[in-house]
């Protein structure tokens, strides 16, 4: 979560423009008398409000955020059929960790994980280790410390004395990845973008590892642009590594989208545990997985990869509990609407949901090429994600300029800088998620091609701080 800082000096004492807050038809009793009433907003207030009342202000309040099915700068799943978010509201007052209160959402858990290592193509789908977290940004957290682990016990006797733990990754990786090795102590080893590379390269990560590396992070589906990591390429190289040095460099996939895609619409490639350096893999239920935020997945390839010391054994509420997350409470419902999905589509219905975004975000890709502006880096035919920036011939106007007039029109469209080595680009990213229509597509072109000619018509790009022209940093 971002940190937020208290009321700072925004006085409350603003009684001209606060006591015009409420309007009179929002009190019950006696609407004149509630037009002089205010409850203050950084702090509690001294009395209740009816129901009704804290609803319409919070309601109002909340019109001002975009609509999320016009946020094509997010991953995460915007639309669930009617019955979902029913499930849903049946169980949010469910506690997740209470399993001995709440066996069958416990057993929904287990089977959900049962179904993706099945998916995933584990040696024993009914043995695999699993668990549900948050989000993919725990099931991260959770995946680099069993690898941290399992590094520290082969090196006992030079830990932490002498040896500091790495992890090799792209620099393309998601920011979890730098928090992992920022809040558990691990040097992040990050294989830099080169021309039009814009993910890891496997023999330039196997160059970075040694004794000390925990493991390699490969990417399935870049947050950047939509492309797949090579994944079987990089185990090769590591394969390879090992037998000239001796060194076994487990590798983690990060599959917080393309698990929950290439398995359906990219059957030939081999990215899981068909590998048999793939240790552990994530992904995230909320984003091509088509649930709700926020529910995420982590699973390991065998017990083995998983040391026990890591799992804790609670007798809580009078039941014996192993667990292996940073959260504790959490609501069951996301978990329920995991298998619910699962139940719902089955194998059929995913392929049919993620062809269809990839088919939209391939002709939405052609549609941004052929308007002559732009150029396409990728196209949306790995994740349903594609990424573009001006045309060289273009000078009156930037990616930001294109973001900031596209958000006039409701649409978030995120406008960013590519990291180091590739800093000179700036680009745009749309990300088509199901729920994202055709029809929607087409609503997004017509209104860019409305936008365009007044932009081409400006003398310089507007933009003079690409850090600041943009609200979006993911």
């Amino acid at each position: 979560m971002p940190l937020h800082q208290g009321a700072g000096s925004t006085p409350e004492q603003d009684t001209d423009t606060r006591r015009l807050s409420l309007n009179p038809f929002f009190g019950e009793a006696d609407p004149v008398s509630e037009m002089t009433v205010a409850p203050p907003t950084h702090r509690l207030p001294d009395g209740p409000l009816p129901p009704s009342t804290a609803y319409q202000l919070v309601h109002d309040e909340l019109m001002l955020d975009g609509n999320s099915r016009l946020n094509l700068a997010t991953f995460v799943t915007t639309w669930m059929e009617p019955e979902a978010g029913v499930l849903m509201a049946e169980c949010r007052d469910k506690n997740m960790i209470d399993k001995d209160e709440y066996p069958r959402t416990a057993e929904l858990e287990r089977r959900c994980v049962a179904m993706l290592a099945d998916l995933w193509n584990a040696p024993d789908p009914s043995t695999t280790v699993g668990c549900s977290t948050t989000g993919s940004s725990e099931a991260c957290m959770l995946a680099g410390m069993a690898l941290k682990r399992r590094w520290s016990r082969r090196n006992a006797d030079r830990y932490p004395a002498t040896a500091r733990p790495n992890l090799v990754m792209g620099i393309n990786v998601q920011v979890c990845w730098d928090k992992f090795c920022n809040f558990w102590e691990v040097e992040p080893r990050l294989v830099p973008m080169e021309g039009d590379r814009f993910h890891i390269d496997p023999q330039a990560a196997a160059d970075l590892c040694d004794e000390n590396t925990i493991g390699v992070v490969t990417v399935l589906g870049s947050t950047f642009d939509g492309s797949y990591e090579p994944v079987a390429e990089v185990c090769a190289a590591l394969d390879a590594l090992q037998e000239f040095t001796g060194l076994d460099i487990p590798v983690h996939v990060d599959g917080a989208s393309g698990a929950m895609v290439a398995p359906f619409v990219d059957e030939g490639l081999v990215w899981d545990f068909r590998l048999p350096r793939v240790s552990s893999i994530n992904t995230s239920g909320h984003k091509y997985g088509l649930v709700y935020p926020g529910v995420g997945w982590a699973l390991w390839r065998t017990s083995d990869e998983l040391p026990e010391e890591l799992v804790f054994r609670v007798n809580y509420l009078g039941g014996d509990m192993p667990t292996f997350a940073l959260n504790f409470s959490r609501p069951g419902a996301q978990v329920v609407a995991q298998y619910y999905t699962f139940l719902r589509l089955g194998r059929d219905g995913f392929r049919a949901v993620q062809q269809t975004s990839r088919d939209v975000a391939r002709r939405l890709a052609d549609q941004f090429e052929q308007l002559g502006d732009f150029q396409l880096l990728t196209r949306g035919e790995e994740l349903p994600v594609f990424a573009l920036t001006t045309a060289p011939d273009v000078k009156n106007f930037d990616v930001f300029d294109v973001s900031r007039r596209l958000r006039e029109q409701g649409w978030l469209v995120p406008a960013y800088t590519f990291p180091a080595n590739r800093e000179d680009l700036s680009v745009l990213r749309v990300v088509c998620r199901n729920g994202f229509s055709g029809d929607l597509a087409k609503l997004l072109m017509d209104d860019l091609q409305g936008l365009l000619p007044e932009l081409r018509r400006q003398p310089h790009p507007l933009s003079k701080d690409a850090a600041t022209a943009t609200a979006f940093h993911h």
